[in-house]
């Protein structure tokens, strides 16, 4: 990510953070023009030529963007007057304040614990993966089969951003786009997501000891995710941002075969 990238998405995140989203639209829109926009290299042109002026580019918007509701007219026509590394990045970042709005429109969801159970289901199925990933599909049928693998199962805002996700990958995985979209959601609620590897399940008292001893250590709140992995044979693996805390037995083992190999 360049500086340029870099300073856009804190300017634009900061004017999220004091709009009033209010429910979902904010976000469903934001995600029609991070869409729309890529898919018009017309479009996609005009609004991150960086030879234009900044009114000029917020003028597009505006006209292009004119029958969204006005929070997402002024912050799109926010995104689009700043300087992004590249026009990807411009769309990229249009997608993370739709996640972001997504999240702020829906408090009462779980939205991060969602998005990491369609990642282990998506991670489980081989074919899933292909199915969502191939760019051979359809982007739209991407979206339905979503939307019907997740109704009645999650939130609207979870089944809102792994929908849009999939029908517009570019390039990314599934998993990779489903793991960044948690911690996006994390982040905007003031939280830190910690992957767990344990050989076995954990109950509630333990992920909640795990829990209230990783939110003292880091100083914020900090959601847990279980991942059951026999292979590690015991203790476990703690990941959190780019912290890795590994107490598992493999590893222990894997240290004292290389001391032995040397």
């Amino acid at each position: 990510m360049g500086s340029a990238t870099t300073q856009a998405l804190a300017t634009t995140t900061a004017e999220l953070t004091t709009a009033n989203v209010g429910d979902l639209t904010v976000a469903r829109e934001l995600f029609s023009a991070a869409r729309e926009i890529a898919d018009s290299a017309q479009l996609s042109g005009a609004l991150s030529s960086w030879g234009a002026p900044a009114e000029a580019r917020a003028q597009v918007a505006k006209v292009v963007f004119a029958g969204y509701s006005p929070v997402a007219v002024q912050l799109l026509t926010s995104a689009v007057s700043q300087r992004w590394s590249s026009t990807t990045d411009l769309i990229s970042g249009i997608e993370e304040l739709a996640i972001r709005a997504a999240a702020i429109g829906s408090p009462a969801t779980d939205v991060e614990g969602e998005l990491f159970q369609i990642a282990r289901l998506v991670a489980a199925n081989p074919e899933l993966e292909l199915a969502l990933g191939s760019r051979l599909g359809d982007a739209a049928a991407k979206g339905e089969l979503i939307e019907k693998l997740l109704g009645g199962r999650a939130g609207e805002a979870t089944v809102l951003i792994a929908s849009q996700l999939v029908q517009q990958p570019r390039e990314r995985r599934v998993r990779f786009l489903l793991n960044r979209a948690l911690q996006l959601v994390a982040d905007q609620r003031g939280k830190k997501v910690a992957t767990v590897r344990v050989a076995g399940p954990l109950d509630a008292a333990q992920q909640e000891r795990l829990a209230g001893a990783l939110s003292t250590r880091y100083g914020a709140d900090v959601t847990v995710n279980v991942v059951v992995d026999p292979e590690v044979l015991g203790g476990m693996r703690v990941e959190i941002g780019d912290d890795v805390i590994d107490g598992t037995v493999s590893s222990r083992i894997n240290d004292l075969r290389q001391r032995l190999a040397g």
